[in-house]
């Protein structure tokens, strides 16, 4: 079986090589399914070397970056590996973006404009109408799927919020994506994520609150539930 690799770009070389080959591995490593395969994803220097377009230093200062904010880890003798979580770190990640989402949710209700928050429906418009539900087109439902919540922090305003579900993002994402297609969740999600729109868009803030909140702590449940795939 091939070992994955990292989709890479050259960097640009007029800028700091650690800092743009830090920049060039975060957005990959967020990028990547990390829960797709059973096997860890390990990082080889010698080859993100020439597809970055530089030499090994840059990339061993930029993984002591992300081995500081937990991307990667070190395992002597073996080498440099994405960071995959076990199960109950998936659940409390999940829990807490459950949190941090809902109090996004409240904000939105406070701050957002009408257009903006009347936006998020059009994120979910190819999977209307007959012949177009989710389940037919999970893929693409998937990436809906994702976009939504991203847009909920973002609608937020509160940079405080976006930074704190930055590193927890990797892991719920791909998580949202293995789990979409289990257990009717694609049809369910998207009735719930329109009982939020509409909340969102009655300014009802306890109500819009409590729906993101449920949503995504029903994902923690489904997680405990049947994902035995984590270790």
């Amino acid at each position: 079986m091939a070992t994955p690799r990292l989709d890479v770009k050259p960097i640009d070389t007029q800028s700091s090589f650690r800092t743009q080959a830090y920049h060039a591995l975060k957005q990959a490593i967020t990028s990547v399914n990390i829960y797709a395969q059973p096997h860890e994803i390990r990082l080889d220097e010698r080859q993100l070397s020439q597809d970055l377009g530089v030499s090994r230093t840059p990339i061993r200062e930029a993984m002591t970056l992300l081995e500081q904010e937990g991307f990667v880890k070190t395992l002597p003798r073996r080498g440099i590996f994405v960071v995959r979580k076990t199960k109950r770190e998936i659940i409390e990640m999940i829990e807490v973006w459950a949190a941090l989402e809902s109090l996004a949710a409240r904000l939105i209700t406070l701050h957002a404009g009408d257009a903006e928050i009347a936006a998020l429906r059009h994120l979910f418009d190819e999977f209307q109408g007959e012949g177009h539900s989710p389940e037919g087109h999970l893929d693409e439902y998937s990436d809906a799927n994702i976009r939504f919540h991203q847009s909920i922090i973002r609608m937020s305003g509160n940079q405080c919020i976006a930074d704190m579900t930055e590193n927890l993002f990797i892991h719920v994402r791909a998580i949202r994506q293995m789990t979409i297609g289990q257990d009717n969740r694609a049809a369910r999600s998207i009735v719930d994520h329109f009982k939020i729109i509409e909340a969102l868009e009655r300014r009802e803030t306890e109500l819009a609150e409590k729906l993101a909140r449920q949503h995504t702590l029903d994902l923690a449940r489904h997680v405990e539930k049947h994902c035995n795939f984590l270790s």
